[in-house]
């Protein structure tokens, strides 16, 4: 699944009735879960995969933490495991560091394109010119 596991003391789990089908099992069953975590506070995590992580999940952040919510099973364990293992999987892709980019240089027949192109649209706007002599 994912190869990071987050240890249950930094996780902080809030429940609450779920919507969608069910029927009466809906109304008196807490199954919907919301997983709460800061990657700010972990020791799960080195300093540069922390730093890693809280720069790109920052848009996710509210106050320094990363919350998750799940709903989709009716049942609060699967809906645990659901939010657990989405967490895990955020963390693990962003620690991976951003892959290098491989220095290139444009071909000689696209900068000779890129001149023509010029060339023609230069003669376009000096057509245009009134002559005021």
């Amino acid at each position: 699944m994912s190869r990071f596991h987050l240890p249950d003391d930094e996780l902080s789990w809030r429940f609450s009735r779920s919507s969608g089908p069910g029927g009466q099992h809906v109304n008196t069953t807490d199954s919907r879960v919301e997983l709460s975590w800061s990657p700010a506070r972990t020791n799960a995590l080195t300093e540069d995969q922390r730093a890693r992580v809280l720069h790109v999940l920052s848009p996710r952040l509210r106050d320094g933490v990363l919350t998750i919510s799940s709903s989709r099973y009716r049942s609060q364990h699967r809906n645990r495991e659901a939010a657990r293992a989405r967490l895990e999987e955020l963390v693990a892709a962003a620690t991976v560091p951003p892959r290098r980019r491989r220095p290139t240089r444009a071909s000689t027949s696209s900068r000779s394109r890129r001149r023509d192109r010029e060339e023609r649209r230069s003669a376009v706007k000096r057509d245009r010119r009134a002559d005021w002599s």
